[in-house]
Parts: structure tokens; C-alpha cells; sequence
């Protein structure tokens, strides 16, 4: 389980670590699309990046969770 990170008494989510780790994936995955010229063949993009984003997200919670 994701425990909460005290920075100066304060307590964090692992997720203020975390979700801008899975965004920069998530531009990275965008980017490669786009220079391979995959990302015409995608009819909502922004409904694939949020599935993207989620993807990644729930796949790092899984890996550095307990």
C-alpha cells in the first residue's frame, strides 16, 4: 500500500509524485505516436490520452504498491 509522504510536518498523497509521472509517459506515448504517424489512425484522441494516462497511472500504483 502507498503511504502518505511527510515533507516539512506536512502529510502528501503518492499521488502528487505519482500522476505527473504518469502524464510525462503519457506525452511521451503521444509524442512516439505522432512522429511514427500513428495518432491519425485514433478517432478521439482525447478520450485515448485520458485512457493512456489511467493505463500508466493505475500500472506504476501497481508496481511500487505493497
Amino acid at each position: 500500500m502507498l503511504h502518505e509522504m511527510s515533507i516539512g510536518g506536512m502529510l502528501f498523497s503518492p499521488l502528487l509524485v505519482i500522476a505527473p509521472l504518469a502524464f510525462i509517459l503519457t506525452a511521451a506515448t503521444r509524442l512516439l505516436l505522432h512522429y511514427l504517424g500513428l495518432r491519425r489512425y485514433i478517432w478521439k484522441e482525447a478520450w485515448f490520452d485520458v485512457g493512456v494516462f489511467v493505463c500508466y497511472l493505475a500500472a506504476i500504483v501497481y508496481l511500487f504498491g505493497d
